[in-house]
């Protein structure tokens, strides 16, 4: 029997991670189970290879300055499991999460005897889990964040009101597929027949894909450059400052709150998508709300401040297109000063073109460390390994231990340089935990 918090963690964390076979016939019979929590929500489901998170949680800041109630389910989290799951903004409670895999469990055993291939992996358990709360919170609308993928992704259970894909880039080659079109493949899955699609900026591969799918379904697609467009206003600045044109909407402008260049064309994708949702249902729409909710929208570990002097800064920039928009990031904002970057990759991950990346800069020190990573089967690349080959202006530098790497870093450095703590978001998520605990001693303020 479950009995505490900790207890229902340990039952989710102990389940198996993928199966050999990809379907979704285990988790429609495991929600079937469950009473089909997932029925009767109306839902946004977003896939894309990046920026899935940080236009969540755009579309949740403007969707709630706008008046409505906003579930919504992303992954990883940053500092505590409950920040996956969702209502208007708040983690669900210990309390709620400890009652709901109560409530699992048992049909999780049962699934387990009769099953097969066995019962429900780690993820699908998260999602029934988020399901269940939603359909006693009765939230306006569910922002449903897809896994890995999209077509045979957990969450891939539901018609949604509207459908978003971001991005397409290389990750997760092992379960997706080693071309952009096999990746655009599984991500066109979450489309539905006659729902609209919402689409960024695609390589021509995957655009062509994604857009043969939509057109099959009779989807309608509106495309970033083509149906909606948006423009930088205020140059070289950390916080871009937009203009947005839409569907109906017209010279939207507003300083985005998430930093970083690569948010622009998120915040056109949340925009778009909220217009759709708003047109949908037949609800007005408050520029102001709109506005406000894309200046105060806020995510964690996506170029997040956490020290000032010197400027330190988190970023998960887990795979090749996320270090390709940190290049971005640095050349833009930061081309007049020394960045000081730690950094540690899962062994999974393009890691060698990751660090060819960023040692490219002519501006970068690039320390590379090691942390423990999510679990046995997902190591911590080895990146001392990995730098002997890679030309860069300043010698790389490498420690094990990342929190003596951090007083390593810091101490090079001085008031006006810049720290970027990157690579994995499960290192990322390690780091912002130690800063962020009462106990920590570490200061990082220079005189």
């Amino acid at each position: 029997m479950i009995k505490t918090y900790d207890e229902a963690l340990s039952f989710i964390h102990g389940r198996t991670q993928f199966k050999k076979i990809p379907t979704l016939t285990r988790m429609k019979r495991f929600l079937a189970e469950l009473g089909n929590p997932q029925k009767g929500l109306n839902y946004i489901h977003v896939t894309g290879t990046n920026g899935k998170g940080s236009t969540v949680a755009m579309m949740r800041s403007a969707l709630l300055e706008s008046g409505l109630t906003v579930g919504s389910f992303t992954s990883p989290f940053i500092t505590r499991f409950n920040e996956r799951i969702e209502y208007n903004g708040i983690p669900i409670s210990d309390a709620d999460l400890l009652r709901l895999v109560q409530k699992i469990a048992p049909v999780v055993k049962k699934l387990d005897n009769t099953l097969e291939t066995g019962g429900p992996t780690e993820f699908e358990i998260d999602t029934a889990l988020m399901f269940c709360y939603m359909a006693e919170k009765k939230p306006n609308v569910v922002l449903l964040e897809v896994g890995i993928g999209g077509l045979y992704d957990s969450t891939n259970v539901i018609t949604p009101v509207i459908s978003v894909i971001t991005t397409v880039g290389w990750d997760h080659m092992k379960y997706l597929g080693d071309t952009l079109a096999k990746i655009a493949a599984q991500k066109a899955g979450i489309i539905k027949k006659s729902v609209p699609v919402v689409l960024g900026d695609l390589p021509t591969e995957a655009r062509e894909t994604i857009l043969a799918d939509a057109k099959e379904k009779k989807s309608p697609f509106f495309e970033l450059g083509k149906d909606f467009t948006v423009h930088k206003l205020n140059g070289h600045q950390f916080h871009a400052k937009i203009r947005y044109q839409g569907k109906n909407l017209k010279k939207i402008e507003t300083i985005l709150g998430l930093p970083g260049d690569y948010q622009i064309e998120n915040a056109a994708v949340a925009l778009m998508a909220v217009e759709l949702f708003m047109e949908k249902h037949g609800l007005a729409i408050d520029r102001r709300a709109l506005i406000a909710g894309l200046e105060n929208a806020a995510w964690p570990g996506r170029l997040e401040e956490i020290n000032t002097t010197p400027l330190v800064l988190l970023d998960g920039a887990h795979n090749l297109p996320g270090v390709q928009a940190l290049v971005h990031t640095i050349k833009n904002d930061f081309a007049d000063r020394e960045v000081y970057l730690l950094v540690a990759i899962l062994a999974d991950k393009q890691y060698e073109l990751m660090l060819g990346e960023l040692a490219s800069l002519g501006n970068v020190h690039l320390t590379v460390t090691h942390f423990a990573g999510p679990g046995p089967k997902r190591p911590s690349a080895d990146l001392a390994k990995a730098i002997a080959d890679i030309p860069t202006k300043y010698p790389i530098q490498t420690i094990n231990d990342w929190q003596l790497g951090i007083g390593q870093v810091a101490s090079q450095m001085s008031a006006d340089d810049v720290m970027i703590i990157t690579g994995s978001l499960y290192f990322v998520s390690d780091v912002r935990k130690f800063f962020l605990n009462p106990k920590c001693q570490f200061k990082l303020e220079k005189s």
